[in-house]
């Protein structure tokens, strides 16, 4: 009688099992945590055979795939919520099939996840295929409304669509879509779309970088009709614009739950909430080894169920570690000479969960273990007042977290690079360089042997790269960085580029590659192309267009947490802001100047030591930059020129002594040469032509460099 009853149950099973769609067959089901994300992100992207066009595929698959199921002359519009009485047409949940394009009344197609908020955006590499033409990511939408949008991020909310703060509610009807199209970009296109950058929540839950916003949602909001009806049309390669491959959460939101936890979504298949109610067998036996100071290796025996364990929940002081449906897992990142708490509990296919086993108490090894000595000390780019340090990696039994930098045996700086640019030193000076590293417990290294570095003469001032001189992340678009020339010689700029890190995470950005020429002592401005401010117009020697195909001024699109950096040949050479430095505003709504005393760029990013923090849409300087080569206490502040700009023949120069003027045209070529007396500080400029020039000033060996316009 048992073994019949057995057997009607897992014949229940076996059908309630093929109720998923076909395309699944070759997926475990039974899996769970990132091994089922793994396993269904495997499934998405081999099945993802058809490649579609931005345009037209994309325009034709949307006529089809988001046809209004009550209308064949419509389309349904993401975010969209009214009927078309109320007189506003951008808030139209409706419009006519056939009026797409990118004018008032007409729809366009959003990209659920934003172009610009992918790491790198989704359009690198063209427009044409994925990521930027995924189809499952492309949803028609009103055009203003999608403007509205833009790339604001995904926040809470309740009711209709519209902005919250400074982010983005896409509506009661919709929120359940943009989590599902969300999730599969990320399973689709892993670290390259991240939920952390297109959604405010919080990760700390879940085994990876999704977030409780989407998982929310994903519960909340049941799928819809037209989510089924895109899923069928772009499986069926035999359609014309199909890509090959479906969405996973829009088939069965219960995936995401048995992925990433949180609320229980819907179980469309019925296979996870089956007539099964009975739990596995605790797990018992529960064993530590190959204990390290940072890890522990926790193995138990195997649960039994009356259908099938399908996986573990290993908990560390009672806080969820993994999910994972092996008997043992591995646990890192601990501290050492701490003492855990290991429990385990065991779930099945249904969801039905043991209580967690009896508490293993695991203690990990002390760390007494300081890292190797750092080896390899390498002093270059020496200039009057600064020289690079660099040194190979130290290695150590949990960690080396820093390296300690001497010079002549007292403490200068800690870093977590193996390089180091040591500022604000003496001319024609030897210093006794030498590098200790560090553990997370603090246990030190010997100093490194010591290495001698000599800077150079006082009187040459010579520096040897460009760097970021200024950034400014004014209001609106006013956004502009300036790149200073300290060396003897003329630049091209055709090797350098700039690139942003958008939101303190993931990759570089698309790189803007630099032209041009600068000259010795000049300065490079390149601007926002939507910029308004007057000066910085003025003084803009590159402008990088705001549009769709710049992805709008990629990368002076940046904001108060995106790093910059300067690379040479694809070589980061300076920067601002901290690269993964996460989603804090370092510099949100001002300006950023380098002090005088920097002459050399860093990778590391030192605000105490390099740069002045001044308010929003601060422009007095931009186009100027004042540097100390030499020891001496030169000042140029009583230096004046005017008028700036000029429509007359000449301009005045006025200092407190008399100097020599250079002055050049943006090419470098030099046009005028003449002494200026106190007594006389009017420079001829009457063979100049309207432009943009540089002079450069000369006395007792003391250089600067200004701009102006002849207008």
């Amino acid at each position: 009688m048992k073994k019949y009853l057995l057997f009607c149950f897992l014949s229940l099973y076996s059908f309630i099992l093929l109720a998923q769609q076909s395309y699944y067959n070759d997926v475990d089901l039974n899996l769970t945590g990132l091994t089922l994300r793994n396993n269904l992100a495997d499934k998405i992207t081999t099945t993802h055979i058809n490649n579609l066009l931005y345009t037209p595929d994309i325009w034709n698959a949307s006529k089809i795939t988001d046809v209004d199921p009550n209308n064949a002359t419509q389309v349904l519009l993401m975010y969209g919520y009214e009927s078309g009485i109320d007189g506003d047409i951008t808030n139209d949940r409706e419009r006519g099939i056939n009026d797409n394009g990118g004018n008032s009344g007409e729809w366009n197609r959003e990209h659920v996840y934003a172009n610009s908020l992918g790491t790198p955006s989704l359009d690198q590499g063209g427009t044409d295929g994925p990521p930027y033409a995924d189809a499952h990511n492309l949803r028609p939408c009103d055009a203003q409304r999608n403007s509205s949008r833009g790339n604001k991020l995904f926040i809470t909310g309740t009711g209709n669509s519209g902005s919250i703060s400074s982010g983005w509610y896409p509506g009661d009807e919709w929120k359940g879509d943009v989590a599902r199209i969300v999730m599969y970009m990320y399973l689709r296109y892993g670290d390259r779309c991240l939920p952390t950058n297109v959604g405010i929540g919080n990760n700390a839950a879940t085994p990876d970088d999704m977030i409780d916003l989407f998982l929310q949602w994903n519960a909340d909001d049941p799928v819809s009709n037209i989510e089924e009806q895109r899923n069928t049309y772009h499986e069926n390669t035999s359609n014309t614009y199909a890509q090959g491959n479906r969405n996973p959460f829009i088939d069965n939101p219960r995936l995401a739950t048995r992925i990433w936890g949180g609320p229980e979504a819907e179980d469309i298949w019925g296979i996870y909430t089956s007539s099964d109610t009975e739990a596995p067998s605790v797990p018992v036996n529960l064993v530590a080894s190959n204990i390290t100071t940072y890890s522990i290796d926790l193995s138990w025996d195997a649960s039994t169920d009356n259908i099938a364990v399908t996986s573990y929940n290993v908990y560390v002081n009672g806080i969820f570690e993994t999910s994972t449906s092996n008997t043992n897992h591995t646990i890192t990142g601990l501290a050492s000479n701490t003492t855990y708490n290991l429990t385990v509990l065991a779930k099945d296919i249904a969801e039905n969960a043991s209580a967690q086993s009896s508490t293993l108490i695991s203690t990990t090894l002390e760390d007494t273990q300081a890292p190797t000595v750092p080896m390899n000390i390498v002093v270059s780019n020496q200039t009057d007042t600064s020289f690079k340090i660099t040194w190979d990696p130290s290695t150590d039994n949990t960690a080396v977290t820093a390296y300690d930098v001497f010079l002549d045996g007292t403490f200068n700086a800690s870093t977590t690079n193996v390089t180091y640019t040591a500022n604000n030193l003496t001319a024609s000076t030897t210093y006794s360089v030498t590098v200790l590293a560090k553990d997370v417990v603090g246990n030190m290294s010997s100093q490194s042997t010591p290495v001698n570095a000599m800077t150079t003469d006082g009187g040459t001032g010579n520096a040897y790269e460009l760097l970021i001189s200024e950034y400014i992340e004014g209001s609106s678009n006013n956004k502009a960085i300036e790149i200073v020339n300290l060396t003897q010689n003329t630049i091209d700029l055709s090797v350098y580029n700039l690139r942003r890190q958008a939101n303190g995470a993931g990759s570089w950005t698309t790189k803007f590659d630099l032209t041009g020429n600068v000259n010795s002592g000049d300065v490079v401005v390149i601007i926002n192309g939507s910029a308004t401010n007057a000066t910085i117009l003025a003084q803009a020697d590159i402008t990088i267009p705001n549009n769709v195909d710049t992805n709008y001024g990629e990368p002076l699109n940046f904001n108060g947490n995106d790093a910059v950096g300067l690379f040479k040949n694809d070589d980061l050479i300076d920067i601002v802001g901290v690269f993964n430095g996460g989603s804090g505003n370092f510099a949100k709504d001002v300006t950023l100047r380098r002090k005088p005393s920097v002459v050399e760029p860093n990778t590391t990013y030192d605000f105490i030591n390099e740069w002045t923090l001044l308010a929003q849409d601060t422009v007095d300087d931009l186009g100027i930059h004042t540097t100390t080569l030499s020891t001496s206490n030169f000042n140029w502040s009583n230096l004046s020129i005017y008028p700036n700009p000029t429509n007359f023949d000449y301009i005045f120069v006025r200092f407190d002594e008399d100097i020599k003027v250079e002055v050049f045209n943006i090419l470098g070529k030099k046009l005028i040469q003449s002494n200026i007396k106190t007594s006389n500080p009017k420079l001829n400029i009457a063979t100049l032509s309207v432009g943009v020039y540089i002079m450069k000033l000369y006395n007792n060996g003391n250089v600067t460099t200004k701009k102006f316009i002849r207008q």
